[in-house]
């Protein structure tokens, strides 16, 4: 209705609109997303929680379309539809041939990390949930019951079984993404002891990238010690499009995280970021107003963290540390 009428139908790589154009162009090796919904057709939702998502499982064809390689589920929407819905959901992701971790079975098939491959490129990634994020406590998996990998909290203790668990896996070269749904919905603050447990990551448990989410709005990236930290990625695209309430936060304002690292290292090299605009159900590219406005938003919340953004002349960003922050 705020937009315009959606002309139907449409095609399985609708939604995904000039982010395939870019795709194209960028070629990125690896394609990873948090996956906020359940794929199945189980009719009885999780009680009383108030907003539960699914989709149908044909349009698993969604992802496909887009060559996604990775999806978390270690969020406040996996079990929307209870256990059925969960493993329906992992089901259709096997199905499809697409990587996932964060939910399970049991607590082992949730702690589980998936490894990707490409060439010279392996990837490790783990998925925790955290209750900060809204994750209801019933929904951890244990070791006889189906649900998410919840993050147990921000504890010296936690930082040590992950370490574990990135030792029992890691080989040399190998690149660690350590993907966390965390914190509110809104707002751009970062909690001292988000900021301090995503350090200890880097620093103790052999973490090289954390990808962060469960903001509906982008927030503000850190580079700490030549490791990426996006604490929160914001939505890449959702259905909130002419719900009012937040406006403030532009949530239909997105962005693609295209981070290179050197594989020997793990270390940060670049940081390219695609801004793009949900429009009609689909990301679009973004006026050249809309673009300041983000760029704008990068850097203010960047400032503290010792990061700023540059406009380059195909309209992407790239993030750098600020000059007063700079460190060996």
């Amino acid at each position: 209705e705020k937009n315009g009428e959606i002309e139907q139908p449409v095609d399985y790589g609708y939604i995904w609109g000039d982010a395939l154009e870019i795709w194209k162009k960028v070629d990125p090796d690896f394609r990873i997303i948090n996956l906020e919904t359940s794929i199945t057709n189980h009719p009885e939702p999780w009680p009383a929680k108030g907003v539960n998502y699914h989709m149908h499982p044909e349009n698993v064809k969604v992802l496909t379309a887009a060559g996604i390689d990775f999806c978390s589920l270690a969020n406040n929407h996996t079990m929307d539809w209870r256990e059925e819905g969960l493993h329906e959901t992992t089901q259709s992701l096997n199905n499809a041939g697409i990587a996932h971790a964060g939910a399970g079975k049991t607590l082992e098939e949730a702690r589980n990390p998936q490894i990707l491959k490409k060439d010279y490129a392996l990837v490790i990634i783990l998925s925790y949930g955290s209750k900060t994020s809204g994750i209801p406590g019933s929904w951890a998996a244990t070791h006889d019951r189906a649900g998410v990998n919840m993050l147990p909290d921000f504890s010296d203790e936690t930082i040590e079984m992950i370490g574990n668990q990135v030792k029992s896996v890691k080989q040399e070269d190998d690149i660690v993404v350590f993907s966390i749904h965390w914190g509110g919905n809104w707002g751009y603050d970062i909690p001292v002891r988000q900021q301090e447990f995503a350090h200890q990551l880097i620093d103790k448990a052999g973490v090289d990238i954390i990808h962060g989410h469960s903001s509906h709005h982008a927030k503000g990236i850190e580079i700490y010690k030549n490791r990426l930290i996006i604490y929160g990625a914001g939505d890449f695209i959702n259905d909130y499009e002419g719900i009012s309430g937040h406006d403030q936060y532009r949530d239909d304002l997105t962005l693609m995280y295209f981070p290179t690292l050197d594989p020997e290292t793990g270390k940060l090299l670049s940081l390219k970021l695609a801004p793009l605009q949900i429009k009609k159900m689909r990301l679009n590219h973004v006026s050249e107003k809309d673009r300041q406005w983000l760029f704008s938003m990068l850097n203010r919340e960047g400032q503290e963290l010792g990061t700023r953004v540059t406009i380059n002349e195909d309209g992407f960003f790239s993030l750098q540390k600020a000059k007063s922050s700079i460190q060996n």
